[in-house]
């Protein structure tokens, strides 16, 4: 089947599951989770064949990390498609109603988006995230993982259409995959029938998706974090912070990979925090000012300030201000997550404030910024744009709407003209929904 047929199909699935109660939805959902729990051993033995031929190909490891599975993180695929079916189904929710005039009301309502398309690289748990977040909002997917993970998410999708396709009313093709490059340059065309790329990758990698199709495209292209500690900071509880930031997972998006520290603070903090990273292997390199405060730290230059390590390597500059510090993060942040440390509310709310980031922290690790810690269930990826959705994107940002208006045989024409009937435009409650508050 090619990609045109693909993108067709996932369509028709898309009107169906577009009216698609929530029970049906909630028991495809459950009967996807159960079905990665118990192949687990068919997922990880697929898993393993990824691994070796990573590692044969030289991939970065930070990559690799990413790509790796083992039994605690199936477990965690299935844990985050329950956590969607606990969700409030986001489809056919009012969001506004207006009278117009007597007998003629204007609905604002939630309604899926339609077609996903859905890329991303190495990570096999992506699969049953976006699946199942599309799956609830109304919306079908077609997914294409990197050629590295293309055991592991040839198994789970396997599964998971093998799953829903036991509920009756839910169609097989609301979960597709494609597997070549070939195949993404044809469903960048597929603008008839594919309503949204959602890119999880490299900048080069979101820039060629976003410079090579008409399809709107939703993503973040990098993941620049910043940590900033303020002279008003409790300095254990910046050490803990920053620790976590960079070294919970060094591969994810979210973590810090740029901090900058207050001079009023940088002499306090940096010594003991510096060992800590050093014990750890991360490689460290700073502005003059933290050259000369912590001399282990080797010297930066300007590229380092906008660059996405996903590795253990950490950028370090000591600024005047808060307002410094918020000027450098603007200018040299992706506009993922940055955070504040400090224990003055005044400093917090104005970073807060003026942070032009879609993820803006006070004293906690940027590694918070994720749509199941967040409580959105699971995310389809991390936006940075300035649409509809933004940061992690779950539920929300895989509905958009449309307007349902009820008449009584008005027409345009009496609203016309010298003698015009005039509009009322009074808001109503949205129990009141349709001309008749049914």
């Amino acid at each position: 089947m090619n990609v045109s047929e693909i993108a067709k199909n996932a369509n028709t699935a898309a009107l169906v599951l577009a009216h698609l109660s929530t029970d049906l939805k909630n028991q495809a959902l459950g009967l996807m989770a159960d079905a990665l729990e118990q192949n687990c051993d068919a997922i990880l033995s697929a898993n393993k064949k990824d691994l070796e031929f990573a590692e044969s190909e030289g991939i970065a490891k930070a990559l690799i990390a990413r790509l790796a599975l083992n039994e605690e993180k199936v477990r965690g695929m299935a844990k985050g498609i329950r956590s969607v079916v606990s969700l409030e189904d986001p489809v056919g929710k009012v969001k506004s109603v207006m009278e117009m005039d007597q007998d003629m009301v204007v609905e604002q309502v939630t309604c899926p988006i339609g077609v996903i398309g859905a890329i991303f690289e190495s990570r096999p748990d992506a699969v049953p995230q976006i699946s199942s977040l599309c799956l609830k909002s109304g919306n079908a997917v077609i997914l294409k993982g990197g050629r590295e993970a293309q055991n592991s998410n040839k198994v789970i999708v396997n599964l998971l259409v093998e799953a829903l396709s036991k509920v009756p009313g839910v169609p097989k093709s609301a979960v597709q995959m494609i597997e070549t490059r070939a195949e993404v340059a044809d469903m960048l065309e597929e603008d008839k029938y594919i309503h949204l790329i959602v890119p999880r990758g490299s900048n080069a990698f979101v820039k060629y998706i976003q410079e090579n199709t008409r399809i709107p495209v939703l993503g973040h292209s990098e993941g620049v974090c910043h940590g900033y500690i303020d002279k008003f900071a409790d300095l254990d509880k910046a050490i803990r912070i920053c620790l976590d930031s960079k070294l919970q997972y060094p591969a994810a998006c979210n973590a810090m990979e740029t901090l900058l520290v207050h001079e009023d603070s940088a002499a306090k903090v940096l010594p003991d925090l510096v060992a800590k990273f050093r014990e750890k292997q991360v490689e460290l390199v700073g502005c003059i000012k933290t050259c000369k405060v912590v001399p282990e730290v080797s010297p930066a230059c300007e590229a380092d300030w906008n660059l996405e390590y996903n590795d253990l390597k950490l950028a370090i500059k000591i600024v005047e201000d808060l307002a410094e510090a918020v000027k450098f993060i603007n200018k040299h942040g992706s506009g993922h997550t940055d955070v504040i440390i400090t224990d003055d509310r005044q400093q917090a709310e104005q970073f807060l404030n003026e942070v032009s980031s879609a993820s803006v922290m006070w004293n906690a690790s940027t590694r918070f910024a994720d749509g199941f810690r967040y409580g959105l269930g699971a995310e389809i990826g991390i936006s940075t744009n300035r649409t509809h959705a933004r940061g992690p994107v779950g539920l929300e940002g895989l509905v958009i709407y449309k307007y349902k208006l009820y008449g009584n045989g008005q027409i345009v024409a009496d609203y016309s003209g010298k003698n015009a009937r005039e509009f009322t435009h009074t808001p109503r409650h949205q129990r009141d929904a349709g001309p008749d508050g049914q």
